[in-house]
């Protein structure tokens, strides 16, 4: 039931958003790498059906599908979900980054989204969640069919929750599964295998990434010394009241004020979910829990319009050079 209200509820998201004339071009056909591209395009936006990456409705979204790519030498930045999310829960930023001139790439954790929890609550998942982004990079530099338009050196990265805390390890933190393991209860999942002394996977590094927007990451492997070694700049974004997966605010204030040198910091007076695309009126009253904000009031819709502005003004300033 919870999965299938989830397969509802991701359907709905793209309804309660106006359709930006971002290109996109669909990643269906490896199971390792799905979701989609978004780039700047000329062309007017029409209804794109999802195909094989519908998750259970017979759904679409409004965009330039594979419409050429304008513009050369473009910055990239690719995106990390949270935990049991999905390729297309931040679909608004994710716009606003590609018509201001960026080539956004973004795909489903294997083993952790809203219809696959195989890898979910285990300890490989900090394995194969870095891992993952690394061969969406790979694939996009390398093999995507409009490779040419990006340059190399202009490489981002995006991470909400779960995917934030994944960043940081791409950007060098080692995980600290010690700290874990001294408050975890649980009989189950990576906690048991802790206790168990089953030895945790070693830590995906990639270089290319040369800044970051890591938005309310997951506290729990996060300690001042494990994130001191991350040189790599970045803009940092945590809720006041907190949410699944981060605790009651306080886990993220607490990495907030261990951060290495002088990032930029957002401090946002709402809850976890506030960070997710604004919800259509379908969504919220499907699933409520994702859509009703903390304190009563919030308004995500123009927050949203100022969260997008700043992660594109800070990926223009330090990917210069590509971006309008």
């Amino acid at each position: 039931m919870r999965s299938t209200l989830w397969a509802f509820a991701v359907a709905l998201l793209f309804l309660g958003s106006p359709a930006k004339a971002a290109g996109i071009q669909l990643l269906q056909s490896d199971p390792a790498l799905s979701g989609a591209i978004w780039y700047p395009c000329a062309a007017e936006p029409t209804h794109v059906a999802l195909g094989s990456l519908s998750v259970g409705a017979d759904f679409g979204l409004k965009g330039a599908k594979d419409c050429p790519v304008a513009g050369a030498k473009l910055p990239l930045v690719i995106f990390s979900h949270g935990r049991g999310g999905w390729f297309g829960q931040h679909h608004d930023t994710v716009e606003t980054l590609a018509d201001a001139g960026f080539v956004v790439a973004a795909i489903n954790h294997p083993g952790d989204t809203t219809h696959d929890s195989s890898r979910r609550d285990t300890l490989s998942l900090w394995g194969s969640r870095p891992a993952d982004m690394v061969r969406l990079l790979d694939f996009v530099l390398k093999d995507w069919k409009d490779k040419a338009v990006i340059d190399a050196n202009k490489v981002g990265f995006f991470g909400f929750s779960l995917g934030g805390a994944t960043g940081f390890v791409l950007m060098g933190t080692r995980p600290d599964f010690a700290r874990v393991a001294s408050f975890c209860k649980e009989t189950t999942g990576a906690c048991a295998q802790l206790h168990n002394g089953e030895t945790p996977p070693d830590p995906i590094q990639d270089a290319r990434i040369r800044t970051a927007v890591i938005v309310d990451p997951a506290p729990g492997v996060l300690t001042r010394e494990n994130l001191a070694v991350v040189k790599v700049p970045f803009q940092f974004w945590r809720s006041q009241f907190g949410g699944p997966g981060v605790g009651d605010g306080s886990g993220t204030e607490r990495v907030a004020e261990g951060l290495p040198g002088k990032p930029e910091i957002h401090v946002v007076p709402a809850g976890h979910f506030a960070f997710l695309a604004p919800c259509s009126p379908e969504l919220a009253a499907a699933v409520p829990r994702i859509c009703t904000d903390t304190p009563e009031g919030f308004d995500r819709v123009a927050f949203h319009r100022e969260f997008n502005a700043a992660v594109v003004k800070y990926f223009r300033e330090q990917l210069a050079g590509g971006a309008r």
